[in-house]
């Protein structure tokens, strides 16, 4: 698991290898992600949006962006956590993953960014 706390919001991430298919003729490692995010300061924040940069050693870099996560813009009171899954499909078996997601303080109305802590994506027979 890597973490990271950026602006009182603090960012966990685990993964997990969960298998090959063949989509077109092509072999892709399918890897989960979930993502927590854990309000730890005093005012109530909401998700707005995501950035990703998605490397795979085969192919150039990935830039992904959308409102929200999985179709949802969580609202987080202070002290509270959101977690979701979510998946990413490689050409290799290795990558990595990271990113930001903007977020905007209720108290003050400001929008900031939250650092999402780069990530592995590894098949564990790689590792060995």
């Amino acid at each position: 698991m890597v973490q990271q706390v950026t602006n009182g919001i603090k960012i966990s991430v685990k993964t997990k290898f969960e298998g090959m298919s063949n989509q077109n003729r092509r072999l892709l490692f399918t890897f989960s992600y979930e993502i927590t995010i854990e309000n730890q300061s005093n005012a109530s924040v909401q998700l707005m949006s995501r950035h990703w940069k998605i490397f795979d050693s085969l192919k150039s870099l990935e830039i992904v962006e959308g409102e929200g996560v999985i179709g949802k813009k969580p609202v987080l009171a202070p002290k509270k956590s959101y977690t979701y899954s979510s998946y990413c499909n490689l050409t290799s078996p290795t990558g990595a993953m990271k990113g930001f997601f903007n977020m905007i303080n209720f108290t003050n109305t400001n929008r900031f960014k939250v650092n999402i802590p780069s990530f592995q994506l590894t098949v564990p027979a790689v590792l060995n």
